[in-house]
This record gives C-alpha cells, sequence and structure tokens, in this order.
C-alpha cells in the first residue's frame, strides 16, 4: 500500500512539474510575463466627448515562443490582435498587429530594463494618414503605462500617455 501511494504521488508530482514547464515563456518573452491577463484603460477624454474604453488580453501562445495581444475600444468600436515572438534571423523581438479597420503594422521591439520596453511600429493602409508608430510601456505598482507617438502625414503627434489596470472585462468584437 506504501508503495502505491508513493507512486501515486510520483505521478502527481510529475504531472504538476510538466503543467509548470507547459506554462513557461521563452526567455526572450521574459519582460511581458508581468502583463500576461486582461487590463482596461479608461482614456482622458476632452469634456464633451464620449468615453473611450480599451480593453486587452495578454496571453502565452505557441508553447510559450510568442505572446498573443487582443483588444477593442468601446466594446468593439476598433479592435486589433498581435502576435510577438523572438525573430533569430533579426535578432530581435518582432511583432505583427492586425485592426478590424483594416491596416495592420509590423515593428520591433527593444527591452531597456525588466520592466520597460519600446516598439516601433510601420503602419500599411492606415487611412488617416499615420506611418509610423512609436510607444514605450512601462510596468510597474500591478498597472502599466503606454505612451504612444504617431507618424502622421509626416509630423509626429505628441504623445498619449494611457494608464492599464488589472480587469475582469472580456474583449468584444462586433
Amino acid at each position: 500500500m506504501a508503495y502505491l501511494k508513493s507512486f501515486l504521488l510520483s505521478i502527481c508530482l510529475c504531472s504538476l512539474s510538466a503543467m509548470a514547464a507547459e506554462q513557461q515563456l521563452d526567455d526572450k518573452l521574459k519582460v511581458f510575463e508581468p502583463y500576461l491577463g486582461t487590463w482596461q484603460s479608461d482614456f482622458n477624454v476632452s469634456a464633451g466627448k464620449p468615453a473611450v474604453q480599451d480593453v486587452s488580453t495578454w496571453q502565452r501562445a505557441l508553447n510559450g515562443t510568442a505572446i498573443k495581444t487582443i483588444h477593442s475600444i468601446n466594446e468593439g468600436e476598433y479592435g486589433g490582435e498581435s502576435m510577438i515572438f523572438w525573430d533569430n534571423k533579426k535578432q530581435s523581438l518582432v511583432f505583427y498587429y492586425f485592426t478590424t479597420a483594416g491596416f495592420y503594422t509590423q515593428g520591433t521591439m527593444n527591452v531597456l530594463s525588466p520592466t520597460q520596453f519600446v516598439a516601433y511600429e510601420n503602419v500599411t493602409g492606415n487611412k488617416e494618414g499615420i506611418t509610423k508608430v512609436k510607444s514605450t510601456s512601462e510596468f510597474k505598482d500591478n498597472s502599466f503605462v503606454v505612451s504612444t507617438s504617431y507618424l502622421k502625414k509626416g509630423q509626429w503627434t505628441k504623445p498619449d500617455t494611457r494608464t492599464y489596470t488589472r480587469s475582469e472585462k472580456t474583449v468584444k468584437f462586433k
């Protein structure tokens, strides 16, 4: 009987170890670990303008070799999906972002610290004249701040800053 209990305990421990190993992220993606989960940001808008809320989910993908993000603004008014992964040929973090507005971006990311990264995007097909995006994200105090500038019609915009906090909401697409 003691042998059977030891055997069953060993199987349980091996199963738990295997499950924990399956949930790991590639070392090159560790900076994104605290971002995993669902977040929301209520944008600062001018008085009299409608509220704008972004809900995003970050999740481990492709056995931990990628991060998938999905987000929607105002419950599906606009949304997008991205995949972030390490590109061995470029020796860089790269990503692709596809939107419900019919444009997409491709870019690279540089890790600045264990809690901060910067993303550079080339935009294809944006109807508002945006051709590049630069954003910096920093995780601290169980939230993250994103500061974003757009190259629009040849001029860089003043950075927009948004704070994301944990959320129980779901990403919705129409």
